[in-house]
């Protein structure tokens, strides 16, 4: 079940920071939960976190198929 749960967070996070990281593309301007961060600073960090709610969610699943958990 555990498993199953960072599967969540991990889609969670790849939501929120691809969200971010788009709107900081289309607007320099607005940083939303960054925006005290520097335009590179800051893309560099949604990017960081897109990468690692991937692989969080890329495991999670491996391994809640292999226990059952998901079909």
């Amino acid at each position: 079940m555990k498993f199953v749960v960072l599967l969540i967070i991990g889609m969670a996070l790849v939501v929120f920071s691809g969200q971010g990281a788009i709107r900081l593309l289309i607007d320099h301007d607005n940083g939303g939960v960054l925006s005290g961060l520097p335009f590179p600073g800051a893309l560099c960090v949604y990017i960081a976190a897109l990468a690692i709610g991937v692989l969080l969610a890329g495991w999670a699943q491996d391994r809640a198929k292999a226990l059952g958990h998901l079909k």
